[in-house]
């Protein structure tokens, strides 16, 4: 518990509250990619989990969620949430379903950020979830340096896609963008090339997103907030603060675990083997 309320402490925060969702702007296009990523990153065993992320982009600002954490909250924040999710469970266990099977036949939460692009203008505003709390923190638009290959081209998803790269916060990445559709912006923070970027990833592929659905869409309004019903507020922290608050919680998640339960899950070394997606 000492490691916990460290973890709490390191975070300079102040309150901002938001009753409920509110529309900042409405998307006229929505894109879903695939996300890959491996849960051990430093021992070489190829451990890779998969999620599923929405890009709703708007005329003035984009928002990039994943799907299955949205599910897991809204079932969650219905009136019935709590039975439904148990239902879910019985069934799941009914069938004989253990370990990861069980898992992943569950509504379950993934990636537990949503990044939205030039919202306020100019800048990136990031929510995201630690240790029974919302964390909101601003950051750089535009903030990749890429470099275009103008005579690398490959298809995806049916449009002729141009290689661009960068060094971002500590790793090399390799994008592929769609001239024919002009639209400046991608998955998680990516963005600044003159065209959508269809696939992503860093070298090794330890992080890869590819685009797999791209629609036209009107009415569908994007919106800012906490669909969980317990809370009405985000603590406000910035990037750095919060990532070495994440990185220490996954270094010392088996005692927090363990703590709360009194079941191990390992060592500190088992607990913590790969590192983040930013790295500085």
């Amino acid at each position: 518990m000492k490691r916990k309320c460290f973890i709490f402490l390191f975070l300079t925060f102040y309150l901002i509250g938001f009753a409920q969702n509110k529309k900042i702007d409405t998307a006229n296009m929505l894109c879903s990619y695939v996300y890959e990523y491996l849960t051990d990153t430093l021992s070489g065993e190829q451990q890779r989990k998969e999620d599923l992320l929405y890009l709703q982009i708007g005329a003035e600002c984009s928002k990039c969620y994943s799907y299955y954490t949205y599910q897991c909250d809204s079932l969650m924040a219905s009136p019935n949430g709590d039975k439904l999710w148990d239902s879910f469970l019985a069934e799941a266990v009914g069938k004989g379903l253990k370990g990861k099977q069980l898992h992943n036949a569950i509504p379950h939460r993934r990636m537990s950020a949503t990044i939205y692009k030039n919202y306020p203008q100019g800048k990136i505003t990031v929510t995201d979830f630690l240790l029974g709390q919302y964390y909101l923190y601003e950051d750089a638009l535009n903030s990749q340096e890429w470099n275009i290959e103008s005579d690398s081209m490959k298809v995806v998803l049916g449009h002729e896609c141009q290689k661009a790269t960068c060094s971002f916060r500590g790793r090399k990445w390799t994008a592929w963008f769609a001239l024919d559709v002009p639209v400046s912006d991608g998955p998680l923070k990516f963005c600044g090339l003159p065209g959508l970027i269809m696939e992503v990833y860093d070298r090794g592929k330890q992080y890869y997103f590819c685009i797999n659905g791209m629609q036209q869409v009107s009415a569908t309004p994007i919106t800012f907030g906490i669909l969980d019903k317990d809370f009405k507020h985000f603590q406000k922290t910035d990037r750095k603060d919060f990532l070495l608050s994440k990185y220490r919680y996954l270094r010392n998640q088996n005692s927090i675990n363990e703590a709360s339960t009194g079941i191990s899950l390992g060592s500190v070394d088992e607990a913590l083997k790969y590192d983040l997606i930013e790295k500085e």
